[in-house]
């Protein structure tokens, strides 16, 4: 539209500048009730970009500022395309591939998702194609809150790694995640380890954690299990927190207490990664607040949400649990990327 015309029912231009300074000012008055030490300065959302050492072909490709995740069990008539239209989200999880009868054999999570490592069985998985005509992707993700995980049940020298690269290859993923349960299991821990160790010098494939966030940052037992994948050889690009938001009605604060909790796990992190600067870890944190009811987060709070992703650099946000208000989604799905 031409500077000088303006549409019928558009605001005059003097009028929508100070609007948006007003916008602007309120997001910044809720930026600053998150707690001072959880807002140091750089870049957006995408990724945990760590560039590997030069024999190891783990990708370095920024990353998306949102991601959202699809329980394909749950909707299988999810159409990634036709979201990503509506939406103008780019990067979806697709959850949640578990173990099959014989312990080895990838299946999706579900009644029936009997064994889909063919496109075609799993419906909301095949469209990954036309996603990728509109320049998004998809990343399957191993594991999560039902079924049994792989790195337990696949005990065969070589099945495990056997059982990701069909997976990675059916899909001809970039990246993969990993919904861990298990991290009390040594073996387990270090059976996936050597498995994602052994894809990742076959080929560039960026891996993702997701890890239950306590108050407290993460679980001991979490902190060891990412030490010793590191130890063992992977490359873990993302640990993605996954942080459930207090109702409404708890004191005020929520906020603050979830932004104390992730700079509690950004050490921890910075730890078990043999991070020198605790700063660094900021770019390999990712997180997702989950919502017990469709009230539990209002557009103030998300705008505060995405403005803290952006200051911190995180590799992303996303939600899991109650979808929440048309608005509020929209303000996240917009969160500024780092690409």
């Amino acid at each position: 539209m031409p500077r000088h015309k303006r549409e019928p029912g558009t605001l005059p231009r003097p009028i929508a500048i100070l609007g948006a300074l007003a916008l602007a000012g309120a997001t910044a008055m809720a930026v600053r009730l998150l707690p001072a030490g959880a807002a140091p300065a750089p870049e957006p959302p995408p990724v945990a970009r760590h560039t590997p050492a030069a024999s190891s072909p783990v990708a370095a490709e920024p990353e998306p500022s949102f991601v959202a995740f699809v329980d394909t069990a749950r909707e299988p008539g999810f159409d990634l395309s036709k979201d990503a239209r509506r939406t103008g989200v780019r990067h979806y999880a697709l959850g949640h591939l578990v173990a099959g009868d014989d312990g080895c054999a990838p299946k999706w999570n579900g009644p029936d998702q009997a064994g889909p490592l063919d496109p075609g069985k799993n419906p909301v998985a095949n469209r990954i194609s036309r996603l990728r005509a509109l320049g998004g992707d998809a990343a399957p993700v191993f594991g999560g809150p039902d079924g049994r995980e792989l790195a337990r049940t696949c005990t065969r020298p070589g099945g495990l790694a056997a059982a990701y690269r069909r997976v990675v290859g059916a899909f001809d993923a970039a990246a993969i995640g990993f919904e861990v349960r298990d991290s009390a299991d040594r073996a387990a821990v270090l059976r996936r380890a050597r498995a994602i160790h052994a894809m990742q010098r076959e080929r560039r494939l960026r891996v993702s954690f997701t890890l239950p966030l306590k108050p407290y940052g993460l679980t001991s037992g979490d902190v060891a299990m990412l030490r010793a994948t590191r130890l063992a050889g992977a490359e873990v690009g993302t640990v993605n927190l996954l942080a459930e938001l207090e109702p409404r009605g708890a004191p005020e604060g929520r906020l603050r207490r979830v932004a104390a909790a992730v700079l509690a796990a950004r050490d921890q992190i910075a730890r078990a990664q043999g991070l020198e600067d605790p700063q660094d870890a900021w770019r390999r944190i990712a997180l997702t607040p989950v919502l017990a009811s469709a009230d539990d987060l209002t557009e103030v709070e998300a705008r505060t949400l995405a403005a803290y992703a952006a200051r911190h650099e995180l590799a992303w946000l996303s939600l899991r649990g109650a979808a929440p208000k048309p608005d509020v989604s929209r303000i996240l799905w917009r969160t500024p990327s780092r690409i």
